[in-house]
């Protein structure tokens, strides 16, 4: 693709680090102007100034309304409109399992990983006019069943609810709304687990992501190519939702000895 994004601003909320920043670079990249609204202020004023005139840092806590409002604010005041707004922040919930948990962080997850969802939709929404792209990040673990992480695995399911829901809602104002899902990506958060064996047992591909993989599908999920599609959910996961790699039928099938 080239300069698929020529003329609009957009708006990654998160933008400062893993797939947010990679999709702030790929934005720019393909000629938007883009606002990173993080609560990072260091690493994201550092990520604004490496890509130049195109880029603003803006610090946003997604999980406060006026926070939320003050940076669709600024991606105006700064560039004249908003045209693509991705509902990125997320934060991980405790790993305990149900019966140990006393969900301690669970105000804080929802407050992030959903409300911040909703609440970007809306206030993007309200300055867009007549048209635009909101695109928002799910997980695998909303839409595959699992052990733990149930406050961030029940949020993340509520994203792509609420973006189905959004995205009805929102086209009388030709405001399209999807949901990417990624699956296993080489960030700095899932550096501290296995995924070349979470990979091996859970992925048909057998490629780790990359964050640049995700940034792809935002890029077209904001441009006009995808000017048809809305209440979608994309996947990015190597085939993880559609099932686990093959087993090996021999070994599956073969009798135990002595029968």
């Amino acid at each position: 693709m080239a300069h698929e994004l020529d003329g609009k601003v957009g708006i990654i909320t998160g933008g400062a680090n893993g797939i947010g920043r990679a999709m702030a670079e790929a934005f720019v990249a393909e000629g938007a102007r883009v606002v990173i609204a993080d609560v990072d202020d260091g690493t994201g004023k550092e990520v604004a100034a490496s890509l130049g005139e195109a880029a603003a840092f803006e610090h946003c806590d997604v999980s406060d309304t006026a926070s939320v409002s003050a940076a669709v604010d600024a991606a105006v005041d700064r560039f004249g409109a908003v045209h693509v707004m991705v509902n990125n922040a997320g934060i991980a919930s405790s790993f305990r399992r149900l019966m140990d948990d006393d969900f301690r962080d669970f105000v804080k997850v929802m407050g992030v990983d959903l409300f911040g969802v909703i609440v970007g939709t809306q206030q993007a929404a309200k300055r867009m006019g007549e048209g635009g792209s909101i695109i928002n990040v799910t997980s695998i673990a909303g839409l595959v069943p699992g052990v733990g992480l149930q406050t961030y695995r029940a949020a993340k399911a509520g994203v792509t609810h609420f973006t189905k829901c959004a995205a009805i809602e929102l086209a009388e104002r030709g405001i399209r709304v999807n949901v990417i899902a990624p699956g296993n990506i080489a960030t700095a958060i899932n550096a501290a687990f296995d995924t070349k064996s979470i990979v091996a047992k859970m992925q048909p591909l057998p490629r780790l992501g990359k964050p640049t993989d995700v940034a792809n599908a935002a890029v077209f999920l904001a441009s006009d190519r995808a000017a048809q599609v809305t209440g979608v959910l994309l996947p990015i996961d190597g085939g993880t939702t559609a099932g686990p790699p093959p087993l090996d039928t021999t070994q599956v099938m073969a009798k135990p000895a002595g029968e």
